[in-house]
């Protein structure tokens, strides 16, 4: 089976709308020797309805699906088990996300040596580290992948409407009875979703009868409609309400979104797969397609980058938000911010390039070894939760029991064991 080019063309797109929602969104300023940051959403009204095209992470986690099932059964069909395939994808995101770690804790470091405030490294460190919210979600849905493709060979779409219909559970016992510890398991009911329509996208369930995409598209607008219509949900898909948010955690309205969303995008894998048919647009979507995670895990660092020369020396006009003279420099913004990107991205993938040849695993693998990739991934999603809701600096220095325990949680999954030769499936 050919590598899906309508994938790689939705993956890279999303990337572009993520970066550039980011960029767009944030606001950067330098007063009083200080930099600081503001939501533009939070001073634009109108602003939240730009979500609605903005808001893409979506396309992340269905086409994640796809090539995790894909992965998934070829390194089943050679007799390979749990253990080696979530210890290779789990080591896939995580090596390039530990050397971002990494920087970012040295620049924390730098910058607190330079005399930067407490507060300044703490508002710096939580807007390098938000994004990183991503990670510890896909890493749950990769360990469980295996049960899931299996309930999804079982029972097909009944699993991802079982879990919208959760979700909207969920969601009616946090708005009803307040209980709002009960939302965090929408993270995986939400989400989950999503990646159960990959699954649905590979074996040709959403896709082999030409409405099917439209029908899904079709359910989820009437859904979302009479949600924005009926119920507190905001159309902010990014942001939050004034009495409740779409994202964190995610709500039945963001996945009704999704749904959208997704019919509409696999309705146009016809027209995706003919637009990248040329061999030069394919060998160019291969290039886009391995630098998105850096691209990911790199894109706000520009913003700092620029807004930390650029401002100080006068060099940018700092308008109000929202101001005409505010939009009339966001083109200039994001070109600057892209050449730097672009820039950055150059290096840092010609920098992993030895992350290759860096182990998929230490040791012999034994019965022990589930048991220490699980304990491993126990420890490396609650850090790198903790790390997208503290940040790299809370309290204006490098939180070391997170870090510890990430580090910690790295090296036992290495402990794992190392993979059988025959159970290798690089895709």
């Amino acid at each position: 089976m050919g590598r899906n080019r309508h994938a790689d063309l939705l993956r890279v797109g999303a990337i572009g709308a993520v970066v550039t929602g980011h960029w767009l969104v944030t606001d950067v300023s330098y007063r009083g020797g200080r930099l600081s940051g503001l939501n533009a959403l939070d001073y634009i009204a109108w602003g939240h309805w730009l979500t609605l095209l903005f808001q893409v992470m979506p396309v992340f986690f269905v086409v994640g699906g796809y090539a995790n099932a894909v992965s998934w059964r070829a390194h089943r069909d050679l007799g390979g088990g749990w253990t080696d395939w979530v210890r290779r994808r789990t080591l896939r995101l995580v090596w390039p996300t530990t050397v971002y770690v990494a920087v970012a804790e040295l620049m924390v470091t730098a910058a607190s040596a330079a005399g930067r405030s407490a507060a300044e490294l703490t508002r710096i460190g939580w807007f390098m580290a938000l994004h990183l919210w991503f990670l510890p979600v896909y890493l749950v849905l990769v360990a469980l992948t295996p049960a899931l493709f299996a309930a999804h060979r079982r029972w097909g779409l009944a699993v991802p409407v079982a879990m919208a219909l959760g979700a909207a559970g969920v969601d009616a016992a946090v708005l009803g009875p307040h209980l709002p510890l009960i939302g965090f398991t929408n993270y995986l009911l939400v989400w989950g979703s999503m990646h159960q329509w990959g699954f649905a996208w590979q074996d040709g369930r959403l896709t082999r009868r030409r409405w099917a995409p439209y029908a899904l598209a079709g359910a989820g607008a009437a859904l979302l409609a009479g949600l924005l219509v009926w119920s507190p949900f905001p159309a902010d898909m990014i942001g939050t309400g004034e009495r409740v948010g779409n994202t964190s955690p995610p709500s039945i309205a963001l996945l009704a979104f999704a749904a959208v969303q997704a019919g509409l995008l696999l309705a146009a894998e016809p027209v995706g797969r003919r637009l990248t048919a040329p061999a030069a647009r394919q060998r160019l979507l291969f290039r886009l397609n391995s630098a998105v995670m850096t691209v990911y895990l790199w894109h706000m660092v520009p913003v700092i980058f620029v807004a930390g020369i650029l401002f100080p020396a006068g060099l940018l006009p700092q308008p109000r938000v929202g101001t005409t003279g505010w939009w009339a420099l966001r083109p200039a913004w994001l070109a600057v911010l892209a050449l730097v990107l672009i820039a950055l991205t150059t290096a840092v993938v010609r920098a992993q390039r030895p992350l290759r040849r860096l182990p998929t695993g230490l040791g012999s693998p034994g019965r022990w070894s589930p048991v220490l990739l699980l304990c491993g991934l126990g420890a490396v999603i609650p850090a790198l939760a903790r790390l997208a809701i503290g940040g790299f600096a809370p309290a204006g220095h490098p939180p070391p029991l997170v870090l510890t325990c990430y580090a910690g949680g790295l090296l036992t999954v290495l402990l794992s064991g190392r993979p059988s030769p025959e159970h290798l499936v690089h895709r």
